[in-house]
């Protein structure tokens, strides 16, 4: 069923944000792991507390609603991958970075709830853990449970 919803989704943003390329979290994975090729710059498009519970590694936080484009102090040409809980808000501002002359940017399919539930790593700090902030209680659901932390409403 999680698969289902998350398809729905991602064909919802889609329509919604026709210009953003898509990443798959595997192929992150092996973009990360292959020190080759030029790492990517990682965006948390999250809130704070968010953030805090966890992120991926090396990720920057962006503000999710009013993200300055000028803090991304790297070469338009550098790769970004953008990712937020479910690919909605990481979706907009990617697509605000090719607006304003990024040349190679991806919004990460499912963000950081399929990157998760896919046993992928995520980070307190520098400290793993396994948690994620569930975002609120519907879409926390798409979250497997033993990887959603709990967090005041």
């Amino acid at each position: 069923m999680r698969s289902l919803v998350f398809y729905m989704i991602k064909r919802l943003i889609q329509r919604r944000f026709p210009t953003v390329k898509w990443l798959k979290t595997q192929q992150l994975v092996g973009w990360l792991r292959d020190r080759t090729q030029p790492q990517p710059l990682l965006l948390d498009a999250r809130t704070e507390a968010e953030y805090q519970t966890s992120h991926l590694p090396q990720a920057q936080r962006i503000d999710p609603y009013h993200p300055n484009l000028e803090e991304v102090a790297v070469d338009r040409d550098v790769p970004v991958v953008v990712y937020c809980s479910v690919g909605y808000r990481s979706a907009r501002v990617a697509q605000q970075l090719e607006q304003s002359g990024f040349t190679n940017v991806y919004n990460l399919e499912g963000s950081i709830f399929q990157w998760v539930n896919e046993g992928n790593p995520v980070f307190q700090g520098d400290r793993s853990t396994v948690r994620v902030h569930p975002y609120n209680a519907n879409w926390g659901r798409l979250l497997k449970a033993q990887y959603r932390a709990s967090v005041d409403s």
